[in-house]
């Protein structure tokens, strides 16, 4: 018997542009305006980091000197502040070691040698001395510091990345660059602490109505957002070992009040209350970040950060089945239906989630609309991307596009550090709420949670590899426009 191969009749992209049509037409028509919108921005562009950098410290700046012997004491003072200050921000190794190595070559200590972990940071700043004609080796010193045990807000991310552009170009001696650094550690929230609740409320309501939720599952995701915002800023004040136990107390409160509910019959449009509340939890940047390295060669930082993602997704699964186990755990089918509200809806939801997240993470003021445009963009791309290549992929295509468009961003004289618009639009992608599903269910004993955690990892490097060949088109566009 020979048998025959019968092909679908419908195309899976027409079957897909055929469930959602209007949010399709919609996500072009934003594509389409970014699109003009960043030919302009490219076109007003500054080029040159240096008289961007030169901006953003202002005319307080003190410049390298460019004559006598370097101080590789200073140096080295001014490297470890620096590294250690992006290792709180979130960069990667790579990104780390290539600023410092600028930093170090332009004190006059090209030779020094620069090694990046993620809670740790070792530096040997080594100088060079002229003697008749030739130059030789000077004095060396070696460094180490602890990093990584905190992090930073959004404000102070931005801060941050303007001192490292002035550090690398010149701009400022060692000693200014601690005290810049000293400064932004310093930094106060420029939004208050009750605005910051009202924040996260925001962003779990706006990520709980693109999660496909319900108006009564919206509600319950802000009256959740609430508390666990207002359990995050007190956190933040506490010493970092009891993070475990307030990732595993928050998610066990939210389970237990969305499970009771489901169980008492209010319906499956309460689940995106699940992961709304809980998304600043999720480890999507963290497990992205992973990824990347591990695809660049950076082995122990990429191993590592794995480990301690994979961590927090088991402290989150674990309050989740702690809570399923007390009340039961309903039939939990985590698909999403962006339709529940109407097509238009998710659009509404993006800008309450970027203002949510700005006012939470304490974005700086000026960069509210660039935010805005970067996530709006973001989520386009990931729209197209779903209806072209389907869910897993169109992460690729969201990260691909969003990389460029940062760094673009990141030129305007007015515009927030990269780093500071990128965050933002990863948990948009949300590629830790899969993982978090995959991780609940092999607690609970279900084996299917496997595939879930496959996905998961499908999706990381799917990111990772559209930040690489973003940032190959993120690089080609420092050239000067004709």
């Amino acid at each position: 018997m020979i048998a025959k191969f019968a092909p679908d009749p419908i195309a899976p992209v027409l079957e897909r542009l055929g469930e959602s049509p209007l949010s399709t037409f919609v996500a072009i028509a934003v594509l389409l305006a970014g699109a003009v919108v960043l030919f302009a921005l490219r076109r007003r562009a500054d080029p040159d980091l240096a008289a961007s950098a030169r901006s953003a410290v202002g005319t307080g700046a003190v410049p390298v000197p460019s004559t006598g012997d370097p101080d590789p004491a200073a140096a080295l003072a001014a490297t470890e502040a620096v590294g250690a200050a992006m290792t709180d921000a979130g960069y990667s190794v790579m990104t780390v070691r290539n600023a410092l190595d600028d930093i170090a070559r332009v004190n006059g200590l090209p030779a020094s040698q620069v090694v990046v972990f993620p809670t740790a940071l070792l530096v040997s700043a080594r100088g060079e001395k002229q003697e008749g004609h030739e130059r030789r080796e000077g004095e060396e010193r070696t460094g180490a510091v602890l990093s990584g045990e905190g992090s930073l807000l959004l404000c102070q991310i931005d801060e941050v990345q303007r001192t490292v552009d002035a550090a690398r170009t010149g701009l400022l001696d060692p000693a200014s660059t601690i005290d810049r650094i000293r400064w932004v550690r310093e930094m106060k929230p420029p939004y208050g602490r009750v605005l910051r609740a009202l924040g996260y409320v925001m962003l779990s309501a706006g990520l709980s109505a693109m999660l496909g939720a319900s108006w009564l599952g919206i509600g319950v995701a802000g009256a959740l957002g609430a508390v666990v915002g207002t359990l995050l800023l007190i956190g933040e004040r506490l010493p970092n070992r009891y993070g475990a136990l307030i990732t595993v107390t928050v998610a066990f409160a939210v389970a237990l009040v969305v499970f009771v509910l489901m169980r008492a019959g209010f319906g499956p449009g309460l689940l995106a209350a699940l992961i709304g509340p809980l998304v600043v939890l999720l480890p999507g940047v963290l497990l992205t970040t992973a990824a990347l390295e591990l695809s660049t060669g950076q082995m122990i930082a990429g191993a590592g950060r794995l480990a301690a993602g994979g961590m927090q997704l088991v402290l989150i699964a674990a309050g989740i089945v702690s809570a399923g186990a007390l009340v039961g755990v309903p039939d939990l089918e985590f698909t999403e239906n962006p339709e529940a509200l109407g097509p238009i809806a998710p659009w509404v939801a993006v800008a309450v989630f970027g203002v949510g997240i700005a006012v939470h993470q304490c974005a700086p003021p000026r960069a509210m609309l660039w935010m805005m445009f970067v996530l709006y963009v973001a989520y386009a791309a990931q729209v197209i991307g779903g209806v072209l290549l389907g869910g897993v992929l169109s992460a690729f295509v969201g990260a691909l596009v969003v990389t460029p468009v940062t760094a673009l961003v990141a030129r305007q004289s007015t515009g927030p550090a990269a780093m500071v618009s990128f965050i933002p639009a990863f948990w948009l992608l949300v590629p830790g709420a899969l993982g978090l599903v995959g991780v609940a269910e092999v607690l609970g004993g279900d084996v299917g949670g496997t595939a879930s955690l496959i996905a998961t990892l499908t999706t990381m490097i799917a990111i990772s590899l559209g930040v690489l060949a973003g940032s190959i088109v993120s690089d080609r566009m420092r050239r000067p426009p004709l």
